[in-house]
């Protein structure tokens, strides 16, 4: 079972989150908290799994919260759920070690994967959210095209379809779709991918993808 927990102020999203998860058999709804200061106190005493949080909050905001559990011994995934796709914070909870990102629009599918896809350590972001990421993280860096296109040049063809669908914002599952292969055997291009180019994250694939001008 996925232990999960709740981090929104808006009672009506956290009731429409549990609707949502709450039918699913291998996730279990354990609390939720109205507040950052509250979620602290629930996530201690609870030990979930993962977190869907909030990032707009009174009294303690998603970001700092983030900040001070993934602080912690052992600490839980954080998925953070934002209302805003070009939110200068989202950026930051990456920076964080946050492990997703979703709208809180996210169709109900999608996001019971998500919060699977995280609890196994798997990196997710929307594809809009993805996008606004890339670029805020890109704008950040001067353009190195010639060796974006060199350490590109190190991967398989193969491998350069993953990561392109990579920088597109892709999950794993719509990478496998799109590229009539498996979903074990995209884990197993990132895993090389990021190994070749001496990263363990997907924007920064994205980066040297964007960088080496083939999005």
């Amino acid at each position: 079972m996925i232990r999960v927990v709740i981090v929104d102020d808006d009672p009506m999203v956290r009731t429409g989150l549990r609707l949502i998860l709450g039918g699913e058999p291998d996730l279990d709804l354990v609390g939720e908290a109205g507040d950052g200061k509250q979620a602290m106190t629930v996530i201690r005493d609870l030990r979930p799994d993962v977190v869907l949080m909030d990032l707009r909050m009174p009294e303690q905001d998603g970001l700092t919260t983030t900040e001070l559990l993934l602080a912690r011994p052992s600490p839980p995934r954080i998925l953070v759920l934002t209302t805003f796709d070009a939110d200068d914070r989202v950026l930051r909870a990456l920076q964080l070690g946050a492990g997703g990102f979703l709208l809180k629009d996210t169709p109900p599918p999608k996001m019971i994967e998500a919060v699977r896809a995280v609890a196994k350590g798997e990196p997710v972001l929307s594809p809009s959210v993805a996008q606004q990421v890339i670029s805020a993280a890109t704008a950040r860096y001067e353009p190195r095209h010639p060796e974006a296109a060199r350490a590109l040049a190190a991967l398989t063809d193969r491998e350069r379809e993953v990561a392109i669908e990579v920088a597109r914002g892709s999950s794993n599952a719509e990478i496998a779709k799109d590229l009539s292969v498996s979903v074990a055997t995209v884990k197993a291009n990132i895993t090389r991918i990021f190994a070749k180019l001496g990263t363990d994250n997907r924007v920064h694939v994205a980066m040297k993808v964007r960088d080496a001008g083939l999005l």
